[in-house]
Order: structure tokens, then sequence, then C-alpha cells
């Protein structure tokens, strides 16, 4: 197998993740011209999000799953048409039923084809060295994907359309699907294995219930019957998914990938990680819009510093040292670094503060977490069967679906909370209610970002307990020929 074949292999992979990345940010930003144009009310535009999430969230496990029975580029390539089809039917949507619908299914095929590039990722760089710098442009990605969606939902919202926050994924997919189709040969097909379908109804229900109810805390509030009836459902589906997979002859999520230390490990501190990053990316938009009155564009750019620090993070810290230092020597430092960011940016006020607080602060953030973020990816897919190497993907997926989701609900809850205590406490006659109501925001902003800054600081505790590997795991069958474990080139 010709080296630089594998190498514009991974170039077809990190096109579609990218999409799939930033699909959860570039949205927001069109929101609001999007909410107006098609009448949504307020109660109902937050399904423009959630209908995705949900899908999304939902329905990972069983994608991954799919991935490996039916074949990693098959999968990859479905994806990538559906979601491009169905981004066009969103981009045309001519009623809020419509979008919610797209969105919906932009979720679907988003369930398939995260698991299957992550594991093509797996299956396909198997050399350490490699490894380390395929998964560094990984990393890179999957942790500036947000911002660089902020970035592109300004940019296409101020000069052209909302629309074209979705109609950009359709040139996006069908570049990848050609990469795809002359570069990626049929591998990882185990026709032996059969469906779980009994888990994949208990894991996809039980997902779905703890996306939704999470995805509705956030507007209801954590005593709502619906709220409550959702996460208890949740759990107790998910529970008994944990027992049906222990008694399943072909189970979707197989033990193994879950009894493995360093990937339980990885899994967590990506939870908890995501738990606090998700929320402050929301916090940081509302800030310098809301507050600061920055238009969506001046928005955007604001994040490309902490784009670059993730590149860095990514391909030049954790990519070089990966193959030589024990993995949680670069997971904890960079959370440590990362969580130091947040408490810098936790200390902002209502007056600009963009050059003293927040520019330092995403620099470390966006250092720290790219670093941890990039190990934890290595972590959670190596030494996996290559016939796992799609659940094993899905999960880390989930983990990071289900704790963006929690942060998103729970520090939102938290700054709402934070925010009317403060307006309840300094409001009186003579009181600036502009000023007021300004500060009584930033404060609750500030409140929930302490917050994230423990969810930081909890992930880096796992992470220093947890692994304890010497250095990164390689997939199982790795061998010592390179092109045996490479079954997804041509």
């Amino acid at each position: 197998m010709a080296d630089n074949r594998r190498w514009w292999a991974l170039v077809v992979i990190a096109l579609a993740q990218l999409m799939v990345v930033l699909d959860m940010t570039i949205v927001n930003i069109a929101l609001p011209s999007a909410q107006a144009d098609l009448n949504m009310s307020d109660g109902n535009r937050q399904w423009v999000i959630t209908a995705y999430t949900l899908a999304f969230g939902g329905l990972l496990l069983l994608g991954g799953r799919i991935a490996d029975l039916a074949g990693r580029k098959t999968t990859f390539m479905i994806g990538l048409v559906g979601f491009a089809a169905a981004s066009a039917l969103g981009g045309a949507a001519t009623g809020q039923g419509m979008l919610f619908g797209a969105r919906a299914l932009q979720g679907v095929f988003a369930a398939l084809l995260a698991p299957a590039a992550l594991s093509l990722l797996a299956t396909t760089f198997t050399d350490p060295k490699d490894r380390a710098k395929a998964f560094g442009v990984f990393g890179a990605i999957v942790g500036a994907g947000a911002a660089i969606g902020l970035l592109a939902g300004g940019l296409l919202t101020e000069y052209l359309d909302w629309r074209w926050c979705l109609y950009v994924n359709v040139p996006i997919a069908l570049v990848a699907f050609a990469g795809a189709w002359a570069i990626l040969a049929p591998g990882g097909r185990h026709p032996d294995a059969h469906l779980d379908v009994p888990g994949a109804l208990l894991g996809s229900g039980g997902m779905v219930s703890l996306v939704y109810g999470f995805s509705e805390a956030a507007s209801r509030g954590w005593d709502d019957g619906l709220v409550v009836t959702l996460l208890v459902a949740g759990v107790v589906l998910l529970a008994a998914f944990a027992v049906w997979q222990t008694r399943a002859r072909v189970p979707l999520l197989p033990m193994s990938v879950v009894k493995d230390r360093q990937r339980v490990g990885a899994f967590l501190t990506v939870l908890f990680v995501t738990v606090g990053m998700f929320g402050v990316f929301l916090f940081l938009t509302y800030y310098l819009q809301g507050v600061l009155g920055w238009s969506p564009l001046k928005t955007g750019l604001a994040y490309l510093p902490m784009t670059a620090a993730m590149i860095v993070g990514s391909t030049q810290i954790a990519a070089r040292l990966l193959s030589r230092v024990p993995p949680r020597t670069l997971i904890v430092p960079g959370l440590l670094v990362a969580a130091g960011g947040l408490a810098i940016i936790a200390q902002v006020g209502v007056e600009p503060a963009y050059t003293s607080h927040v520019l330092p602060g995403m620099l470390m953030l966006g250092l720290g977490m790219s670093t941890a973020m990039m190990t934890s990816i290595s972590l959670a897919t190596g030494s996996v069967a290559p016939r796992d190497s799609g659940a094993a993907s899905a999960t880390f997926n989930t983990a990071q679906q289900v704790g963006g989701s929690i942060g998103t609900a729970l520090l939102n809850t938290i700054a709402a909370s934070a925010t009317a205590t403060y307006l309840t406490a300094h409001t009186g006659p003579g009181v600036d209610k502009r000023l007021l109501q300004a500060e009584a925001t930033v404060h609750g902003f500030n409140v929930a970002t302490w917050w994230a800054f423990g969810a930081l600081l909890l992930a880096a505790l796992i992470a220093g307990v947890v692994v304890n590997a010497e250095r990164a795991p390689t997939p199982q069958g790795a061998g010592e020929r390179a092109p045996e474990p490479v079954d997804t080139l041509g």
C-alpha cells in the first residue's frame, strides 16, 4: 500500500468528520434568521438543534455496529450521500416542519458517518508514528470544528443567507464521497455477524430519551415532569441494554469495548470535557454578541485564535509526544491548562474584555483541550479488534454527544438561576435596568463557567487515576507489515 494513499484517505475522513462536527454549531448563528424567515415560535425554535442531536446521539451505537457489519466504506459513503441530501432538503425548507425533519435526517446519517469515519482512521493508521500524526489532525478537527462552525455560520448568514449554512454541506459531502470512492476499498465487513435488534431498540431508545431529557431541561427546568420521566426512562432503558449485552449472542456493544481500563478512562474523560465545553462555547457567543454587541461575523473571527491553538495542541504537542510518553502525562496537564483558561474567562465583566480575558482564556482552552482530546481519541480506539472498531468509535462519539447535551442543559440552567438571583438581589429604585440586566447575564455566565471549570478538573482527576498505560495502544492485529491491518484502502 502506497503511503501517500493513506494520507489522502486521512484527508477524506477528516473532511467528512469536519462536516459533522461543524454542523453542530454552524446552525446556531443562523437560527435567529431562520426563525424569522419560517415564522417559528420561541418555543419551537430549539427543535432545529434538538432534532439533530436527538437522532445523532440516539442512533450512534446502532450506526457504529452497522459500520462493523456492513463494511466501513459502504457505511461511510451512505452516510455522506444521506447527509448531503438531508442538508439540501433543510436548505430548501418552506416551513418549520420541513426544516425539523431535515435536521433529524441529518442526525440519522451523521450517526452512520461519524463512527465509520473514526473506525476507518483507527484501522488505517496502526504504525505508532503515523497513527500519532493522523490522530493529531483528527483531534484538531474534533476540537476546532465547533469554532469553525461559528465562523462559517457568521460568514454565510451575514453575506449570503441562513440556508447556505445547510447547503454548504452538499459540496463538502460530494467531494468526500468522490475521494472515498477513489481511495477507500471495501473492508471490515463481517457477514457472519448479526445485528442485535433488541439491543438496538434498548440502546437507541435509552439514548434518545436521555438526550431529549437533557435538551428539554434547558428550557423546562430539571424538576419538570416530562424531563424527569425522560431521564428516568433513559437510565432504565440503558440499564436494561447493559444487562442484555451480557446475554446477547452478538451484542451491539461488545463488553470487551467497555471493559478495557484505558478506553473507559478515555470515554469518561471525553464525557466530562464536553460537559464543560459545549455550554462555554454558547456563553461566549452570547457574551460577544448579546453583551458586547458584536456581529455574527466578528464573533466567528474571535474564535480563530482558539482554532489555531487547537491545531497546535493536536499536531505539534500531542502528535509528537503520544508515542513517547504515557497518555495521562498529556491528558492531565492539557486539561489543567484548559481549566486555567476557563478560570480567566469566568472573570469577565460587562466592559469589553476580549483582549484581557477572553483571548488568553481561549488560547489556553484550545491548546489544553486539543492535547487532551487527541490523546483520548487514540486511547478510545486503540487495542480494539478490527471487527469492533465501529462500536468503539460509536461509544466515543456517544460520550461526546451525551456530554454536550448534559453540559448545555446543566450549564444553561445554572446560568439562568444565577442571573435570576442576581436580578432579585440588586433590583431597586434608581437602578439602570439595562445595565443591571447585562451585569446579571454576565454573572450567570461566570457562575456557569466556574462549573465548567470543575468539570474539566474532574476529567483531569479521572484521567490521572484511571488511565495508566505506559504508551498509547495500537489496534489489535497490527502486525509487523504495514499493509496487513489496512483493509480500508485500495
